[in-house]
């Protein structure tokens, strides 16, 4: 019995070994993290609660705060935006020490995974390292009843050209088709027909 257990989980090894889920090698690694519009950020002034309060950055990409209109948040780490916002502040508080800390991620356009068409609650995503398209769809709710999903695109800009990606979601959901999982990357748009009945 024993040795019938030690075949089984060998062959599951096996099996699982030759799926490989890796993002291709010409992918950049992650950087620190930047801020986006939508973002929600925590902005702390040691020893300064009245000026310490949680902001959500505007679609311009700007935050305001007591004491500083209009800076320039996106596109930046949250180190950045805190020696920025240390610097804006050091006209009316001597040797500010600020901590910013980003509570809601949406990230820069270019770091989202957007999907759209009919997946339970089409939305616009955070990239995150290593992401595949079963990780967008757990994120997303899944499809409908009336999506296509075998007909499903990725749209990818690669070197300015536009390309799609055919996809297979509904072999990926419903069959457990784990060869249908790719990797998606910061910019994809993932496109979900309606089918025809």
């Amino acid at each position: 019995m024993r040795a019938l257990l030690c075949l089984l989980i060998a062959l599951l090894a096996g099996c699982a070994s030759r799926v490989s889920l890796d993002l291709p090698d010409d992918v950049p690694l992650q950087g620190d993290y930047q801020i986006g519009a939508g973002d929600v950020v925590n902005i702390n002034v040691w020893r300064n609660p009245e000026v310490s309060l949680s902001v959500p950055v505007r679609p311009d990409g700007k935050i305001t705060t007591p004491l500083v209109e209009d800076l320039q948040a996106a596109g930046k780490t949250p180190t950045e935006l805190a020696r920025d916002i240390e610097k804006a502040l050091s006209k009316y508080i001597q040797q500010p020490m600020v901590t910013v800390i980003v509570t809601s991620f949406v990230g820069p356009y270019t770091q989202q995974i957007r999907v759209i068409g009919q997946a339970a609650r089409p939305q616009a995503l955070p990239y995150r390292q290593g992401m595949s398209l079963m990780d967008v769809l757990i994120a997303v709710g899944g499809i409908t009843d009336f999506a296509a999903g075998n007909k499903a695109n990725i749209i990818r800009v690669v070197e300015g050209k536009r390309q799609t990606v055919p996809v297979r979601l509904q072999d990926l959901l419903r069959n457990g088709d784990i060869s249908a999982n790719v990797a998606v990357l910061p910019g994809d748009i993932l496109v979900i027909p309606e089918g025809w009945f």
